[in-house]
C-alpha cells in the first residue's frame, strides 16, 4: 500500500465560533479510523496546523474535503509527499491546543520539507489531549 502525507494549514472560518473544533475533531476521528488515516491536528485559537498520512487515494479525499468545508479560510498545503512508514501509529486523530501562538506562525511562515521539520519538531511540546 502507497502511504502519502499532508500538512496544511488553514484559519477557522471568521463566523465559526472555537467550540466547533470539538466537533470536528471528534467526528474526524472516527472518519479516519474507518478509512486509515493517522495523524495530528493543531489548533491554537484561530490557526489550524494538520499533518495527516494513509493510503494516497484516502488522504488526497480528505484534503479534497477539508478545502471545501466552510469551516476553514485560507487553506494551504505546506507539504505533500509519499511516505514509507507512518510518523503516527494509531488509528485515530490526536488534537492539540497549543500555548504559543508563535509555534502555529512559525510553521504557517514556511514551505516544503522546511514546514513538515518544523512542525515535527514541535510536536512534543504539543499538549496533546486526544
Amino acid at each position: 500500500m502507497q502511504l502519502h502525507e499532508i500538512l496544511y494549514s488553514s484559519l477557522l472560518a471568521p463566523d465559526q465560533p472555537t467550540t466547533v473544533v470539538g466537533r470536528i475533531v471528534t467526528r474526524a476521528r472516527a472518519r479516519n479510523a474507518e478509512t486509515g488515516i493517522t495523524g495530528l491536528l493543531v489548533f491554537d485559537g484561530m490557526r489550524f496546523c494538520q499533518h495527516f498520512e494513509g493510503p494516497s487515494e484516502q488522504v488526497l479525499s480528505l484534503m479534497r474535503r477539508l478545502q471545501a468545508d466552510p469551516r476553514h479560510a485560507e487553506v494551504r498545503v505546506l507539504f505533500e509527499g509519499s511516505l514509507l512508514q507512518r510518523r503516527y501509529q494509531r488509528f485515530e486523530m490526536g488534537f492539540a491546543e497549543v500555548e504559543e501562538r508563535d509555534d502555529l506562525a512559525d510553521v504557517f511562515a514556511l514551505q516544503g520539507a522546511e514546514a513538515l521539520q518544523r512542525f515535527l519538531a514541535l510536536r512534543p511540546r504539543f499538549d496533546i489531549a486526544g
